[in-house]
């Protein structure tokens, strides 16, 4: 290493030459060798090279200069500590030097330096030595104030040391504290800026008492209020801490908004500016504790917004009117009053971000915003001033973004309801936003012509429809933005993509008085040379095409002159092979919606364009596009002739079967599917063979929805080339049988296995007839039991064949009787293994249930003699035959197995689970005439002690509700105030089987009295609490609307039940050892689950507050629940951050002490691994809080990270979360394909 050593001596000596290239390029070299890890300096180098760099930050060079600065970065992590604090000393006296040249190096060699230090969790006590000596010079430097630029540097520096490493300067925060708090009455305004930036990096780290006093200090001067300079001041000091640290200003808020609201009134612009911008920071960042003052903010806001005193809008239509002929007169009147001097445009514009802020933080007072804010807006859309216009219209484009009806399964059942009054309440306004807008589209003005169409835009996609009758008013507009030369290619693109918006989301009819004077424009942009506009335009044209000719609907409107202005452009970009490739895409997908639209009109012209997409078919880049375009002409209503590219396309589209790649595939099955379906005549039978040798391959339980449109594709193939489909009946039905038998199968690619089942037997092929199928299907069942048996078939392998046998069966009913003696003389051999029995049955109820089985005389028996087998498959598969036959033939069975419940106690569990199939699979009309007597049996059975036989009870009785509600469902509600809790516990249960995801007509009856079920939370018996619990998780999670209007009485008893209760809680003594139990678990854990789902269903119905002080308690409860919360917190992180910031330190212990805690030495394995999951767990809420931006500047959080660091146990866990929670989203997307 001395070689190393000795290079850099040298470096020094050419150091001090007097040639400045010489010093330059030694510089330069040392600045290179210090940026190798391998190199170590000795003492005396260090010394040497620390002096030298020092000496040459005053160089006369500037060049050098620069390089001696960036030097001192790599330098600080490879001398020893004393050396830095040596370049930091130095560093301070120089800023302090008359000179201000050496004065701003050093300035930027201090920031090099702070940026380079290591963090202080990496353990090394450098950072918080070094730190301290600049701090103290420092603010001996900001108190003396004798020259500013001085002072500047130091709060720069100070500001950029508090924001890295805030927490390590812990010991002088109320040093700095002083020091900052003189500086906000500078006389300089570019200091008091700098002295708020770091207060607002100061907050972050410091603690409470010192955080009171800066408020405390700040209200104190806002009371005294000696200057309006130094107001605004100390105003926008609030509005920056709260900007930083908003969670800790809350509890503040109280005195602080009552004196801001009272400067609101002071008559000084740029005041109220800062009380806008303070009162926007509060909204966003401390959103509980403004609750109380929002309608008062908003009132200030709308005073304000329309605050411009110096300007008359009264006369406005006229005055449109006389600008327009003569621009000369309004010269003149220029000279009388300065448009500088007017600032009231400040105060709009911070008015109209802080309704922005409303508008976006609370969606619980939309309808006030309606009534009041949109009319406000709308009138303020004249606004002359540019920015402010911007921010008017971002503020209202909010107010529609959180109109947007939330689209999701959740709310489906809702939407009916009130969910529509702000809806109804925009529809009312839209005639006033288009009157206020359509003027401003032809102003010269890009920038308002832009917010109007994004304003536009944003309308017609949360109220699809609702410009229908303005649009005479709009086109206009439009076709000036994509016809006027001055238009900037930005402005052409939003103007397109408003007008595509627009036609997607109105009638056709609407647009056809229009179309004459909207095509020519956009076919011209079609041409444009810039791709993006280009493309645009293809996605509006495509558009176009559809509203020029619907085909699912008659229309009057004549397409033809329009084709020749469509097509010729279209075309053009279609051939062009040197473009972009979205243009390409997009040229074919729109050409693919001429074809399917106009096709009967291009003549001569089809056939040449049909041959460019059988180029493009060939092209990798382009296939998959293309594919999707010919599905689409394939299917046109017009009846394109395909023939002469079906003879050359076929095979390309059978070789993508082969492709790697999922969308492909799947897009050419649907093409191919289609093309069988359609041009049937057209396509030869070597056609056919080279696809059907592709897709046995596809057929696969890897990939059950390939294998499904696959099946779908096989069975219109069976229906339309029946003779094609002998040749490949082996390979295939391979894979179709191995599909049958898969684990994996159900759903879509089951049903899709049944039609194709049923297809295949109807074509009467000789190689599958219905014995053959049959033998294949039970073949593996029945081998089971031989010698060379196979793997034993998981339990939905039965349950899927047996529905195959039943399609089989009812495709050829001939064929049922002598099956169906089959199956029986199956159960009833002593020679059958169970397995065969259970296909036995399984595949009697599926044939049972939709035909009529009793011509075979000897099935009943035999099914009952079954319920004694000593095998439980069989058993349960039989108590399933006897419902499902049933249902096939309610007079004759329904009342013998009725009967059978009454006298068989032995047997109720199985014959209750009879009944349960017969309930839910029998038609509403069939069963009404047995309604009363099963329900009084139901109801002999409720207090069962037995919990297994009073949950199939309750199942019946919800199912049984479902039949007749507005009779049944009182019934149930009468219980409720019955003695035993046993049948309270069914009764409940069995209103968590009437509610279904999918809306159903007892679901506003449900709504009526759902309450009086869930007041049994607070019900003394503990089981039926947790039913309760079990109903109103059900509820949350599949139809919010239920429970959303009962939360403010239900919460305080889910909460309560998230209490560790001690009298729950006993002590067991099992031999020598005492073990205690906790009966209150289950409860709680309940609770906690719903909990959890209230979180994605009623969020905005939850106080978060109150909501996280029981997280808070269950992050230190039982293991189980412990592993709850630590999910629940994760997922607070992405849902309201903001709250949980406000508790970290809080949160953070409990979790420390999980991460931490160790395992006795001579435990069992499963503590080991139940603690290991739970360290796991609780690292997922930590890797989740570090996704909150600004969470890293809470001292409890640094130092929680460093402890994590600095232990390799944690960290190495801690890295392999980060591994897992990184590798998640990619492989997601992957599959969205």
């Amino acid at each position: 290493m001395a070689s190393g050593s000795y290079h850099v001596s040298s470096l020094l000596e050419k150091m001090t030459s007097t040639d400045k290239d010489f010093r330059f390029m030694a510089t330069n070299d040392l600045m290179v060798e210090l940026q190798k890890d391998s190199i170590k300096l000795d003492e005396d180098s260090e010394k040497k090279v620390v002096k030298m760099l020092l000496k040459l930050l005053e160089d006369k060079n500037g060049e050098v200069q620069n390089l001696a600065v960036k030097c001192l970065g790599p330098l600080v992590g490879k001398v020893k500590e004393y050396q830095v604090e040596t370049i930091v000393d130095t560093l301070c006296a120089n800023m302090l030097s008359d000179k201000e040249q050496l004065r701003d190096i050093s300035s930027i060699g201090l920031k090099t330096v702070i940026s380079e230090l290591p963090p202080a969790s990496a353990g090394s006590t450098m950072t918080a030595n070094v730190c301290k000596k600049i701090t103290a010079q420092l603010t001996g430097a900001i108190g003396k104030q004798e020259d500013v630029s001085v002072q500047l540097e130091a709060l720069d520096i100070l500001s950029d040391m508090l924001s890295r490493l805030g927490g390590t300067l812990y010991s002088f925060h109320s040093s700095i504290l002083s020091c900052l708090l003189p500086q906000l009455t500078s006389p300089r305004l570019a200091v008091r800026k700098r002295a708020i930036i770091a207060l607002g990096h100061l907050v972050l780290t410091c603690s409470g008492s010192i955080f009171s006093e800066l408020t405390e200090h700040l209200l104190a001067e806002l009371r005294r209020n000696e200057s309006t300079s130094t107001t605004r001041t100390y105003i926008q000091c609030v509005a920056g801490i709260s900007r930083q640290a908003g969670h800790r200003i809350g509890e503040h808020l109280e005195k602080i908004i009552p004196l801001i609201v009272q400067y609101c009134n002071v008559e000084d612009d740029e005041l109220r500016e800062y009380c806008f911008q303070a009162f926007e920071s509060f909204v966003r960042r401390c959103p509980k504790e403004i609750d109380p003052h929002i309608h008062n903010v908003m009132g200030l806001c709308l005073k304000y917004i329309t605050f411009d005193p110096n300007y008359n809008y009264d006369n406005e239509e006229e005055e449109m009117m006389e600008t327009e002929n003569g621009e000369d007169e309004e010269q003149e009147s220029d000279d009388e009053y300065s448009d500088d001097d007017d600032l009231s445009w400040k105060v709009r514009r911070s008015a109209a971000k802080c309704l922005e802020a409303l508008v976006s933080s609370r969606h619980d007072l939309l309808q006030d915003f309606y009534r009041t804010l949109s009319p406000v807006l709308i009138s303020r859309f004249k606004e002359r001033e540019e920015n402010v216009k911007a921010d008017i219209f971002s503020a209202y484009i909010s107010l529609l973004k959180q109109t947007l009806p939330i689209q999701s399964w959740l709310h489906a059942s809702e939407a009916a309801g009130k969910e529509d009054l702000p809806l109804t309440m925009l529809q009312n306004q839209v005639p006033n936003i288009v009157k206020a807008l359509h003027k401003q589209l032809k102003e010269k003005s890009i920038k308002s012509r832009q917010g109007c169409f994004s304003l536009l835009t944003e309308l017609a996609s949360v109220l699809p429809g609702c410009l229908a009758d303005h649009i005479p008013a709009l086109v206009p507009g439009v076709v000036f933005s994509l016809a006027d030369k001055s238009s900037s290619s930005n402005m052409r693109i939003d103007a397109l993509s408003f007008l595509h918006v627009l036609l997607c989301n109105h009638q056709p009819e609407v647009f056809h008085p229009h179309i004459k004077s909207l095509l020519p424009p956009v076919v011209t942009c079609i041409g444009d040379p810039f791709y993006k506009i280009t493309s645009e335009a293809l996605l509006v044209t495509q558009q176009l095409v559809k509203v020029i000719r619907p085909l699912d609907k008659p229309c009057t409107f004549d397409a033809k002159p329009y084709v020749k202005d469509l097509f010729p452009s279209t075309l053009k970009r279609l051939k062009a092979a040197d473009i972009d490739q979205e243009v390409k895409e997009r040229a074919i997908s729109c050409m693919g919606q001429i074809i399917y639209s106009l096709g009967d009109h291009l003549s001569t012209d089809l056939q040449p364009t049909l041959k460019i997409f059988l180029e493009r078919l060939k092209n990798e880049i382009t296939r998959l596009t293309t594919v999707k375009a010919l599905t689409l002409i394939a299917s046109s209503p017009l009846k394109i002739d395909l023939r002469p590219i079906l003879g050359e396309g076929f095979p390309i589209l059978a070789s993508f079967l082969r492709k790697n790649q999922r969308a492909l595939k799947l897009s050419t099955l649907t093409a191919l599917d289609i093309l069988v379906k359609n041009y049937s005549d057209s396509l030869k039978p070597a056609m056919i063979e080279s696809v059907l040798t592709e897709l046995p391959a596809l057929i696969t339980e890897n990939d059950m929805h390939v294998s499904q449109v696959a099946i779908v594709f096989l069975t219109t193939l069976a229906q339309v080339y029946p003779s094609c489909l002998s040749k490949i009946s082996g390979s295939v039905l391979v894979e179709i049988f191995q599909l049958v038998h898969s684990p994996l199968l159900q759903g879509g690619a089951l049903n899709a296995i049944t039609d194709f089942f049923q297809a295949l037997v109807l074509t009467k092929t000789a190689s599958m007839g219905y014995l053959e199928l049959l033998r294949q299907l039970t073949a593996p069942i029945h081998s089971s039991g031989s010698a060379e048996a196979p793997a034993t078939l998981h339990k939905q392998a039965y349950y899927s064949a047996a529905k195959c046998v039943a399609a089989l069966s009812s495709a050829c009913p001939k064929e049922t009787p002598a099956t169906v003696n089959q199956f029986v003389q199956d159960v009833k051999s002593p020679k059958s293994s169970s397995a065969v029995k259970v296909l036995a049955l399984l595949s009697l109820a599926e044939m049972g249930r939709t035909t009529n089985l009793s011509a075979q005389r000897e099935l009943r028996t035999v099914i009952l003699e079954a319920f004694t087998a000593p095998s439980e498959e069989v058993k349960s598969a039989a108590s399933y035959a006897l419902g499902n036959v049933s249902v096939g033939n309610l007079k004759e069975y329904l009342p013998f197995v009725l009967k059978e419940i009454g006298s068989q106690p032995k047997r109720q569990y199985l014959l209750l689970h009879s009944l349960k199939e017969v309930i839910s699979s029998s038609p509403a009309d069939g069963l009404e005439p047995y309604v009363e007597d099963i329900w009084a049996l139901l109801f002999k059975h409720c207090d069962c002690t037995e919990e297994g036989t009073r949950n199939v009870v309750a199942e019946c009785l919800g199912k049984l509700t479902l039949v007749n509600p507005s009779e049944l469902l009182p019934r149930l509600k009468k219980q409720l105030s019955s003695g035993s809790p046993h049948a309270r516990s069914t009764v409940v249960t069995a209103i968590k089987f009437t509610i279904a995801d999918q809306p159903q007509p007892i679901d506003p009856l449900l709504k009526g009295c759902i309450g009086d079920f869930l007041k049994t939370l607070q019900d003394p018996d503990l089981n039926v609490r947790r039913v309760a619990l079990a109903l109103f998780n059900s509820a949350a999670h599949n139809k919010p609307s239920l429970i959303r209007d009962l939360l403010t009485a239900v919460l305080p008893s889910l909460y309560d039940e998230t209490k560790v209760r001690r009298e729950l809680i006993r002590e067991v003594e099992m031999g020598p050892f005492k073990h205690t139990v906790d009966d209150g678990l289950d409860v709680r854990k309940a609770a906690f689950e719903c909990m959890y789902t209230l979180l994605e269903s009623c969020l905005d119905r939850l106080d978060i507050y109150e909501y996280l002080n029981h997280v808070e308690d269950g992050l230190k409860d039982h293991y189980d629940i412990r592993m709850l919360t630590f999910i629940m917190l994760a997922r607070l992180c992405t849902l309201c951050p903001s709250a949980v910031l406000q508790r970290l330190e809080r949160l953070i212990e409990p979790l420390r002490a999980t991460c931490s805690t160790k395992v006795k030495a001579g435990s069992v394995k499963q503590e080991f691994e139940k603690q290991d999951e739970l360290k796991r767990s609780a690292m997922r809420a930590v890797a989740a809080l570090l996704t909150i931006p600004e969470v890293e500047k809470s001292p409890a959080m640094a130092d929680f990270s460093s402890q994590i660091r600095a232990s390799p146990e944690m960290a190495s866990l801690f890295e392999s979360i980060q591994k897992d929670s990184a590798s998640l989203p990619t492989s997601e997307s992957m599959d969205m394909s």
